[in-house]
C-alpha cells in the first residue's frame, strides 16, 4: 500500500528581487528518523510503502534489516537508524519503506513516519555545519532553514553508496532497476 502526501509550497516572492537561487526549486519527501526531520530529492523517490514483511538475508550488514519482494523485483531494505549509528526501535504504524533509486539500483529505506512532499528554494539551503545533528555529516548534502524548523537534506549517493551498495547488489544478484 503506497501513502499519498500532501504538497506544500514553502516559496515565497522576494517582492521583485530576481536571483538564480531564488528561482531554483527543490521538490522534497520529508520524513522522520529518531525525532529529526530530513528530505530527500522526490525526483529519487519510487514509492513509499507501509512496512511489510522483510525477509532477512545471512550475512548481510548489520544497517541491512532484509529484502522485500516488490512487484517480483527484489529490493534490499536499510535500516535509517541503524545506518546513522541511532538507538533502534520496534516499528509502528507510521514506519514506511521509502523506495528509492541510487546509482541505478532500488533500494528502500525505514523511515519512522513519512512527513509531506514540500517545495522550498534552494536559497535556503545552506551546507551543512559540522556538527548539525546525530548523523555523519558526510550524508548531508545541506540543512534547510524554514521558518519554525530545520530539514535535513540527505545525500542518497554518500549514504547508500560503495559497500553498502555492493551488498545491495550481492542481494539482489545485481542491477534491479528499469531505465528510466
Amino acid at each position: 500500500m503506497s501513502t499519498v502526501l500532501k504538497e506544500q509550497d514553502t516559496t515565497k516572492s522576494s517582492g521583485g528581487e530576481v536571483g538564480r537561487a531564488d528561482s531554483e526549486q527543490l521538490q522534497l519527501v520529508t520524513f522522520e528518523v529518531a525525532n529529526e526531520e530530513f528530505a530527500v530529492d522526490i525526483l529519487s523517490v519510487q514509492e513509499i510503502n507501509r512496512m511489510m514483511e522483510l525477509t532477512r538475508v545471512p550475512q548481510s550488514p548489520p544497517e541491512v534489516e532484509g529484502v522485500i519482494n516488490l512487484r517480483g523485483k527484489i529490493i534490499p531494505v536499510v535500516d535509517l537508524r541503524k545506518r546513522f549509528g541511532m538507538a533502534t526501535t520496534e516499528h509502528s504504524s507510521d514506519s514506511r519503506i521509502v523506495v528509492v533509486e541510487v546509482q541505478g539500483r532500488v533500494i528502500g529505506f525505514v523511515v519512522d513516519r513519512v512527513h509531506e512532499v514540500l517545495r522550498i528554494s534552494s536559497s535556503i539551503v545552506e551546507p551543512p555545519p559540522s556538527m548539525v545533528c546525530s548523523i555523519d555529516s558526510d550524508f548531508i548534502a545541506g540543512v534547510g532553514k524554514l521558518q519554525d524548523r530545520l530539514l535535513i537534506l540527505l545525500d542518497l549517493e554518500r549514504l547508500f553508496g560503495g559497500d553498502l551498495l555492493g551488498h545491495a547488489d550481492a542481494l539482489t544478484g545485481g542491477h534491479e532497476a528499469e531505465a528510466a
